[in-house]
């Protein structure tokens, strides 16, 4: 089975092919994995703009679907399915990725699968690891922090999600605090690792409370107080944050997997998205998952964040089970993961 991903969700152009076995064995081959980073379309407003994100889409979608083909060295005869993400996301972005994909669909005869955004961060270890269902998951991404176990495509409950702010989202904003530039997630890690984790205590919000959903919002006011009486130019006191801030995000973090865990049991806790691929805090994650005697899973770092591969292998696995979209499909600017079955604490 091969499938062509389309991601447009956001600030990635992105377009990839995989292929597997139609049976389930999980694990599947990355064929092409080409992306379009709008960095620097969007580095000088210190965030996403959306209209810019969406025109950039539509100049370098064909052209990397191109490239894709290329690098494969396949035709459209050759895929099996058509794949894009069907939301959440800024909606103009997504509706270039979805009619892009309905558009070579219909004129190949190829089936349309529209794909979840977070079920795309959600399957991709499957793709490069031995990972069998059920799992639970930590999906840390810019716009979302949540716990859930995962059963297989479309099936997720929900054991906690953030009551406000998620975490990619706080370290995009104490980066812009501090001045180190976008995106705040590498820029924040780079400089903690010069840095004095103890030097700041920062409240860490639902720290050692009942059950399993987040608040980032107390945190990230307590880094803005902090940085208003740093001395202009302070580089170690800037680092010093950084590497508080870090420290307490991974207490949060470890404290309600475990949690999780505690609920949920599961042979292995995986970890997804762009905040996944923060080496401290994976680091923070394996030596919880020792110590509860299960396995700490993440994709490749280079999957962690937006991709083609992910949505095409979400699409791969949903055609596997025969789940595919009419061409009516509407594209969404939210789509919640989990049906809204949650598992209580």
């Amino acid at each position: 089975m091969r499938v062509m991903g389309i991601e447009t969700s956001c600030d990635e152009t992105a377009v990839a092919i995989v292929e597997a076995p139609a049976d389930p064995r999980p694990v599947g081959h990355i064929l092409a994995n080409v992306v379009y980073s709008q960095l620097t379309e969007h580095r000088r407003f210190g965030g996403v703009v959306p209209e810019i994100a969406a025109r950039a889409h539509l100049e370098r979608l064909d052209g990397l679907i191109a490239n894709a083909l290329s690098e494969a060295k396949l035709g459209f005869a050759d895929l099996d399915a058509i794949a894009a993400t069907g939301g959440p996301g800024l909606i103009g972005g997504v509706m270039v990725g979805v009619m892009t994909a309905k558009a070579i669909a219909f004129a190949h005869d190829k089936p349309f699968i529209a794909v979840n955004h977070l079920e795309g961060h959600a399957l991709s270890v499957r793709l490069t690891e031995n990972v069998s269902f059920p799992y639970l998951l930590l999906l840390v991404s810019g716009g979302h922090c949540q716990l859930l176990t995962v059963e297989g495509p479309g099936r997720f409950k929900r054991l906690g999600t953030t009551i406000d702010d998620a975490v990619g989202e706080c370290f995009d904003k104490t980066a812009k605090l501090l001045g180190l530039g976008f995106p705040g997630g590498p820029a924040v890690e780079r400089a903690a690792s010069g840095g004095d984790a103890a030097r700041f205590a920062l409240p860490r919000p639902m720290w050692r409370k009942p059950g399993c959903d987040f608040s980032f919002s107390g945190l990230k006011t307590a880094v803005r107080q902090a940085a208003e009486k740093l001395a202009p130019g302070d580089g170690q006191a800037i680092a010093d944050l950084c590497a508080s801030f870090q420290r307490t995000v991974g207490d949060v973090l470890v404290d309600r997997c475990a949690n999780a865990l505690d609920l949920a049991p599961a042979p292995a806790l995986v970890v997804a998205g762009g905040v996944a691929a923060n080496a401290y805090l994976r680091r923070r994650l394996e030596t919880l998952a020792v110590l509860h005697g299960v396995r700490l899973v993440a994709p490749p770092v280079k999957l962690c964040t937006d991709n083609g591969a992910m949505i095409a292998w979400a699409g791969l696995e949903r055609l596997r089970l025969g789940m595919v979209d009419s061409l009516d499909f509407r594209p969404r600017p939210r789509w919640p993961l989990d049906t809204g079955e949650r598992i209580a604490a």
